[in-house]
């Protein structure tokens, strides 16, 4: 009754094609992941009376359950299965339950309700787990429960590890079913989760998700990832991969990943179901089971004899092109192999100075949100020396009406609401503020000031600048606070890659190119000095992993190699930690499977193509001929 009832469920969910992917995955994906899963117990496979719990958190109709207690059942028939689930979708849930009722489960252990967020089966421990959670859907309804977990709990919670963006939530299933794992001196567990190619490598070092595969691959739970061809569910047509992880790895595959490339092990279905177009069949899922089984790299290999590409219409081509060859492949890889520490690489600040008087003029207004309604503003209302009647005064800036636009502000509102409509209610008080326009006006005249004791000549050395313009203010009596100070300099102030470079601190200490202490040149020779960092400059890089070797051994080799030849004043900010090891760099993890697997199909020879655009001509020169004659 309840192969019966589960064939109906399925004949259901594919009637439904594009909303089948919410309660049922196709049928020889779950035979695929179920074998994998519970190829190496042996145990499990052949004592009889032995019992074994198997667990899905989105256990939809419970196709996984049933495949995986199926499988069991046929090499072990006395073998004792206990289901475990819990479905968010409450029509799912209730025929999960009824197929479990029929085949004889307790239905007590089918919960309803959002695993991530209320876990109904928080203190158990399982023995198989499987799980095709929905891919790239949002957690942000939960977020203040996930959020309060991971800050409150740590690692005593599931989501120790980190958090992913709240725009994908795969692996907060994934983190949820590790934390699952029967201990591994009670027998350990075994998982099988199908994700899309998001898990493997999105987010950059430092973020929720390398953490997420950091804390995988260093507690060596991974053991592989088998790449799926696509179009092989209901409702998406994407990439997607089957992740194997274990807290009982064999020996043999302590500290490795096997990836397996099984993108072309599939044929074509004679009628589509939604998105879902190709299907595996049992010799598909048998090179890869045995691949795995076998745990060996296996070189690219030809599935079948690659087709030759024909023309449209039929038409053979001149020099016919053979479409790349459908090929299986495996890798072995350490775990550390997937890992990388970013640098960060830093580069001197070199500045120029010049008072000149378009520079000077730019301290009329405020250089941030401001600067374009202000510039508008003080056009538009004639240097805002207009007074209340219209008039205009002949001295903008001696007016004692300067900066008031009390009598304009509905225009300006109007203005502002067509044409600056991101600006802030805040900014527009300011803007409508008349201190605002006198305190700039303040610092112009400073400026001036400044300019006439100094010069308009142009300064390419930070050091010498500073040295002159605290001459000038003291010659002309103006007083410099730190605001002021950095208002002026900022307007008069630009990039110069040819100026000198600018000098942060002196230190009484021994010189180290490689980590931003320069021996000084020029009026600092004999003396130690760190440059102030270009943040425009700034720049990463992602220096593989080596446990072989000392952390700064690793990365010192890699920038006198791959950095120092090409930028000798950069050095790699020592202050840039990882927060776990607290050493140099910041360490991320990530799977490239493509990359690992790319296959190089070189261009057609330009002579081959132009035979085809010759043959194609005369082809349509002959048939135009036959329409004429």
């Amino acid at each position: 009754m309840g192969l019966v009832f589960e064939e109906l469920i399925r004949r259901f969910a594919e009637s439904s094609n594009d909303t089948a992917g919410e309660h049922f995955t196709p049928r020889d994906i779950v035979r695929l992941t179920t074998s994998l899963v519970f190829m190496e117990d042996d145990d499990a496979l052949t004592k009889p009376g032995i019992i074994r719990t198997i667990y899905d958190p989105t256990a939809g109709t419970g196709g996984f359950l049933s495949s995986g207690m199926e499988y069991v059942h046929e090499l072990n028939p006395e073998a004792v299965m206990r289901a475990y689930g819990q479905e968010l979708n409450p029509e799912s849930y209730a025929i999960c339950k009824a197929d479990m009722l029929i085949k004889g489960q307790e239905v007590g252990n089918i919960k309803l309700g959002n695993t991530l967020s209320n876990d109904q089966l928080y203190a158990d421990k399982f023995d198989y787990m499987l799980s095709n959670p929905p891919f790239g859907v949002d957690w942000k309804k939960i977020e203040q429960e996930i959020n309060d977990e991971h800050s409150h709990k740590g690692f005593d919670g599931r989501f120790g590890a980190g958090l992913p963006r709240v725009s994908d939530g795969s692996l907060l299933f994934l983190l949820h079913l590790i934390s699952k794992l029967r201990d591994a001196k009670d027998g350990g567990a075994r998982i099988g989760i199908i994700l899309n190619g998001s898990p493997l490598f999105t987010g950059g070092a430092g973020s929720g998700e390398s953490e997420i595969r950091r804390y995988i691959l260093e507690a060596d739970l991974l053991e592989a990832i088998v790449a799926l061809p696509t179009d092989m569910f209901y409702n998406t047509g994407i990439s997607t991969y089957v992740w194997v992880l274990s807290n009982k790895k064999a020996k043999a595959r302590k500290g490795l990943v096997q990836l397996i490339n099984g993108v072309n092990l599939c044929g074509k279905m004679r009628k589509s179901l939604g998105s879902k177009r190709n299907v595996m069949d049992e010799n598909d899922i048998a090179i890869i089971t045995q691949c795995f089984g076998n745990f060996e790299g296996v070189d690219a290999r030809e599935l079948d004899k690659p087709a030759e590409q024909k023309s449209n219409r039929g038409r053979q081509s001149a020099n016919p092109k053979t479409e790349a060859a459908k090929t299986f492949a495996a890798k072995i890889f350490k775990t550390h192999e997937f890992g990388y520490r970013r640098i960060t690489i830093e580069r001197p600040l070199r500045m120029s100075y010049q008072f000149s008087d378009e520079r000077i003029a730019s301290l009329r207004f405020e250089s941030g949100a401001l600067n374009a309604v202000m510039q508008w503003a003080y056009a538009e209302y004639a240097g805002l020396a207009t007074t209340a009647d219209g008039a205009i005064w002949t001295d903008a800036e001696a007016c004692a009406h300067y900066g008031d636009l009390s009598s304009h502000q509905d225009a300006i509102r109007r203005y502002i609401k067509l044409h600056f409509a991101d600006l802030k209610e805040k900014h527009v008080k300011d803007l409508l503020d008349r201190d605002t326009w006198r305190n700039q006006l303040a610092i112009l005249r400073k400026a001036r000031q400044l300019q006439a004791a100094i010069g308009s000549a142009q300064f390419d050395d930070m050091n010498a600048f500073d040295d002159a313009l605290a001459l000038a203010a003291k010659k002309q009596g103006i007083s410099l606070d730190a605001k002021d100070k950095k208002a002026i300099e900022a307007a008069v102030s630009w990039k110069n890659p040819e100026a000198q470079k600018v000098i942060k601190k002196i230190h009484k200490t021994k010189a180290d190119a490689i980590y931003g202490l320069f021996a000084g040149e020029g009026d600092y020779a004999g003396k130690v000095v760190e440059y102030k960092a270009d943040g425009d400059l700034r720049d990463a890089e992602n220096v593989a992993l080596d446990p072989s070797k000392t952390v700064n051994a690793i990365n010192e080799a890699y920038f006198k190699k791959e950095v120092q030849p090409h930028v000798p004043d950069a050095w790699i900010d020592a202050s840039k930690k990882d927060e776990k090891d607290q050493q140099i760099g910041i360490v991320g993890y990530e799977i490239p499977f493509n990359r690992h697997f790319y296959q190089y199909q070189p261009p057609r020879d330009l002579a081959e193509i132009d035979a085809d655009l010759d043959a194609v001509s005369a082809e349509i020169m002959k048939l135009l001929q036959e329409v004429h004659s």
